[in-house]
């Protein structure tokens, strides 16, 4: 994947400490418009909290982030403005368990953006639609699988018409027959051309899927290249040692 315009996602030297712990050490890390970038690595790397300092659920301890040419981190930046360009989805679903798919999709719609009920409805009912579950629009979370319930997730995100779309561990939370519902999904939104950060231990899809992958341990960036150079002739003893664990 090439681009001749700048990046989407930027990011400049990111550190993050939790007290005395470096969780982050210096991130240099940049994702083009349309890209689909798969971040892998053992537990404790830095992964899911490189992904929350995207969007400032974590405060980020130096550096820089952009998002769409904006600084993430100027004090002049209104960041819930910014949260509306950057679609987050977790391994937890979040769904309101009180309210239909539709609702909770259009929840987004009308407390973010204030699109009045019948927009909100008109405009969620379409995202559904996008993660294949406009049937299930009346259905309550208890009435979905974990499967439709991380697509519903993912609609919700969608609605808000991001310029980029944060995974952390989508499909971690799902039973194994469930999984491919939701890689199906992101293959679709890939294909439409939507930005795409994740993290998963999907090797499989990010093989297939993605086209960077970056290996991260002891939060830094130890390599970064193709899925094919990376899964099949990794350069780093570090990057060596962890795909020959994941094959066993």
């Amino acid at each position: 994947m090439t681009s001749n315009r700048p990046p989407i996602l930027e990011v400049r030297g990111l550190r993050k400490s939790f007290g005395h712990l470096e969780v982050l050490r210096g991130i240099d890390l940049e994702v083009l418009p349309q890209e689909l970038v798969f971040i892998i690595g053992p537990s404790g790397s830095g992964k899911s909290t490189l992904l929350r300092c995207c969007n400032r659920l974590e405060e980020p301890t130096g550096g820089s982030i952009s998002i769409d040419g904006v600084d993430l981190m100027a004090r002049s930046t209104d960041i819930n403005a910014m949260r509306r360009r950057i679609g987050m989805v977790f391994q937890s679903f979040n769904l309101y368990p009180h309210m239909s798919a539709l609702g909770n999709v259009a929840l987004a719609l009308r407390r973010v953006l204030g699109r009045k009920r019948t927009e909100a409805e008109a405009l969620a009912l379409a995202a559904l639609a996008r993660v294949g579950l406009a049937e299930k629009a009346n259905a309550y979370p208890a009435e979905l699988s974990g499967g439709q319930q991380q697509r519903v997730a993912i609609a919700r995100a969608l609605a808000l018409g991001p310029k980029i779309m944060l995974f952390d561990e989508p499909t971690s939370a799902l039973d194994p027959e469930l999984v491919g519902s939701v890689l199906k999904v992101m293959r679709e939104l890939k294909a439409g051309g939507m930005t795409m950060l994740v993290v998963s231990h999907e090797m499989r899809f990010a093989r297939d899927a993605a086209d960077r992958v970056i290996f991260m341990d002891h939060g830094l960036i130890v390599e970064e290249g193709t899925p094919e150079q990376i899964f099949s002739g990794p350069r780093e003893v570090r990057t060596q040692a962890f795909i020959a664990e994941i094959a066993r």
